[in-house]
């Protein structure tokens, strides 16, 4: 919810996508010779890349990148361990539901890392700790602020849902025929679907709730009306015609006052501090020495 929650998401976007290219380039190190470096990758007409020349990009793009936030994972988990914070399961499960109902790209696939998300969601809340651990806030303050901003704390109900776009009702009723003898709705979706940004997803395209303004409002409506697993008749919609088909749900909830209060205290204390959230304001005390030298900062 608001500025907070989309940050978490764009950095636990940068951190898998940096992990991921980390953890290609360290198994490739480890598993290739001189020989494999020299294989091509790709020709083009006489010439040719090699995997060493391309190894070599990624690292000038990526390298320093990836390796700051390697060394930030590090210096998080070493202060908390020396200031002894912990961040509890209740905490993490709360954020990763805030976002789940919240950001509604969400799909299936993303879902199958929960278990990165919640690292990172985990690590993000080590570090909010560490920078405000010396800050004290009031509990009138804090009491103020939950009065104040109660909606954000309010989580509400959020459906799984995938969808079918076609042209004409034709085309959908067609699909539909199919899907009642037995077809996948996932396969049909990549074959016929003309949404091509959740086709290859199999239709999936997230959570949708009652703040969500990226899908037809019919959605929302049938989705309320589906079980889990079901799967709709076909509906007007401006592309055309579409079937949706229920994926999950999560039923909605209000946080209470005790239950977020540690959150509010960060985000005010952080608020105040009037500067980023960064794990190089610990660099200094983990003792942090790398490849790159002093300077902390990435381009």
């Amino acid at each position: 919810m608001g500025k907070k929650q989309l940050w978490m998401v764009i950095a636990g976007l940068i951190m898998l996508n940096c992990l991921t290219v980390a953890f290609f380039l360290t198994k490739v190190s480890e598993t290739s010779g001189a020989l494999m470096n020299d294989e091509a990758v790709a020709t083009i007409g006489k010439n040719t890349i090699s995997r060493q020349d391309w190894l070599n990009e990624l690292e000038a793009r990526y390298g320093k990148d990836v390796l700051k936030e390697m060394i930030d994972q590090k210096v998080i988990e070493e202060m908390a361990a020396k200031y002894d914070i912990k961040i509890s399961d209740r905490d993490v499960d709360r954020e990763y539901r805030m976002l789940q109902t919240t950001y509604n790209s969400f799909s299936s696939k993303k879902q199958a890392d929960e278990k990165k998300w919640k690292q990172q969601i985990r690590s993000n809340l080590l570090l909010e700790e560490l920078l405000t651990k010396d800050v004290e806030v009031s509990k009138k303050e804090l009491n103020s602020y939950y009065e104040k901003n109660k909606d954000l704390f309010d989580v509400p109900a959020a459906y799984h849902i995938s969808h079918i776009v076609v042209k004409t009702k034709k085309e959908a009723t067609k699909a539909l025929k199919e899907l009642a003898h037995g077809s996948s709705f996932s396969a049909l979706a990549m074959e016929r679907s003309n949404d091509e940004f959740s086709a290859n997803e199999g239709g999936d395209i997230g959570y949708i709730s009652e703040e969500d303004e990226r899908n037809p409002v019919i959605y929302l409506q049938t989705a309320k009306k589906l079980k889990k697993g079901k799967y709709s008749k076909p509906l007007k919609v401006e592309q055309g015609y579409a079937l949706i088909k229920l994926d999950g749900k999560i039923s909605g909830v209000t946080y209470s006052f005790a239950e977020v209060k540690d959150q509010i205290r960060r985000e005010i204390a952080l608020d105040q501090m009037k500067k980023p959230a960064s794990a190089a304001t610990f660099w200094d005390d983990a003792k942090v020495d790398w490849f790159y030298g002093k300077d902390k900062e990435t381009n």
